[in-house]
């Protein structure tokens, strides 16, 4: 399902931005839905009108902070997504659920940075590989709350760390912008890489320049680590 050197953006507003970042190389288009603390960018019907009439090759991606598996699998379907990004403080028994109730759903976990919290994050992956497909990283914003979607970078070493322990494949995430990935990219060498305001112009729209040299520089990254 993943391809090494995966580009993820987060946060489609409409059908104009999505065909936008398709063109542009993205092949993970993420749909935050559901969310405790920032706004949603569209309804969950244009969410699930738009990721069906997806071309082959791409996938939406559900992003969500629920946290019961019942719940997580029936909107899934209800999206007609095969990848979700769960976010929120899922248990090891709602994992298992998803697991036996959608086998063959994508599931990916967040790993929330939040300073120096290394040991915590291992202790997720440790206890959760055996039922996921892959982590994500991402910032804790203290001021807003939000774990994800807060411009706001980390520090890569922790991700790196991850990387190297986790038996599955990690994504980075966390104030990535087409100035800096090539470079969080070398030193973190993750599978892949997502992104969400870092490529938004003054209008919070997805900027098509901005894109491109993103998807360019994200490339550049990748091909200096194979």
């Amino acid at each position: 399902m993943f391809e090494k050197g995966m580009i993820q953006v987060a946060g489609v507003s409409d059908r104009a931005e999505a065909e936008m970042l398709i063109a542009s190389g993205v092949h993970y288009l993420g749909f935050p839905l559901r969310l405790p603390v920032n706004a949603e960018d569209l309804s969950e019907a244009e969410a699930a009108a738009l990721i069906a009439d997806l071309p082959a090759g791409v996938h939406g991606v559900l992003i969500t902070y629920l946290d019961k598996a019942e719940e997580i699998v029936a909107f899934c379907r209800e999206l007609g997504v095969s990848i979700v990004q769960l976010h929120g403080a899922v248990d090891i028994e709602e994992l298992v659920k998803i697991r036996m109730a959608a086998p063959t759903l994508v599931i990916i976990k967040s790993l929330v940075v939040r300073g120096d919290n290394l040991d915590e994050l291992k202790v997720i992956i440790g206890t959760s590989a055996p039922f996921v497909d892959a982590y994500i990283t991402d910032t804790f914003d203290p001021a807003s709350g939000a774990e994800g979607a807060t411009g706001m970078t980390h520090d890569w070493a922790i991700d790196r760390a991850l990387v190297a322990m986790s038996p599955r494949p990690v994504i980075l995430a966390g104030g990535l912008n087409p100035d800096n990935v090539a470079e969080a990219i070398r030193q973190v060498r993750p599978l892949g890489v997502d992104v969400h305001t870092g490529i938004e112009g003054a209008d919070g729209r997805k900027d098509a320049g901005l894109t491109r040299r993103f998807v360019n520089e994200a490339k550049r990254g990748f091909a200096g680590i194979d």
